[in-house]
């Protein structure tokens, strides 16, 4: 029995589904026996369904030509509601403030993090490294050589981002104080 168009879609979102991280349209192929361009047109043509149809799952495609499913925010607050709670609860304003930061400065040392917000921040950094949402990258080249954050593809998932470049632009005006750059962004990734 040949295998058809549908069948293929099938398997991507079986696999997808499946897998809890991004996958990479290459390893989808070998697993499906493809050509990988192929596979980039049936995950094209998947996204668009889900899209189209106003679906409860979207198809992130990340850089690095990985993919993966997640439900779309649109419907975070039901699915939060059968999720436990307790495992995931809401990020505070600082959670927020210091993601917004690392996010648009990246890779940015803890004390230029605490120079922006102008408080200790090293417990909101370590709350979200325990949730994934950031990740240690390397060392800066500066005295002392502080740790350098860095965004991961957890925190793109999270905010249903494909990648930094589809964060919400800042304001160009030089005259603006930092702390107001940052305020606006939270309110703009609420």
């Amino acid at each position: 029995m040949p295998i058809t168009q549908r069948n293929k879609i099938g398997m991507l979102e079986a696999m997808l589904f499946a897998n809890a991280e991004p996958v990479e349209t290459d390893r989808l192929a070998e697993a499906m026996r493809a050509d990988p361009a192929e596979v980039l047109t049936l995950l094209e043509k998947l996204q668009k369904r889900y899209d189209e149809t106003e679906s409860g799952l979207m198809l992130l495609h990340f850089d690095g030509d990985r993919w993966q499913m997640a439900t779309r925010p649109y419907y975070g607050e039901v699915v939060k509601r059968i999720l436990d709670t307790r495992r995931n609860a809401p990020l505070s304003p600082a959670a927020l403030e210091v993601l917004a930061i690392i996010a648009y400065n990246q890779p940015v040392s803890r004390s230029f993090i605490e120079q922006v917000r102008g408080v200790d921040s090293s417990s909101t950094v370590s709350k979200l490294m325990e949730r994934g949402l950031i990740e240690e990258a390397g060392r800066l080249d500066l005295p002392g050589k502080p740790v350098a954050f860095r965004v991961t593809d957890t925190f793109l998932r999270v905010f249903g981002l494909g990648s930094l470049a589809d964060l919400p632009p800042l304001h160009d005006d030089p005259q603006k104080e930092e702390e107001l750059l940052v305020q606006q962004t939270l309110e703009e990734l609420q």
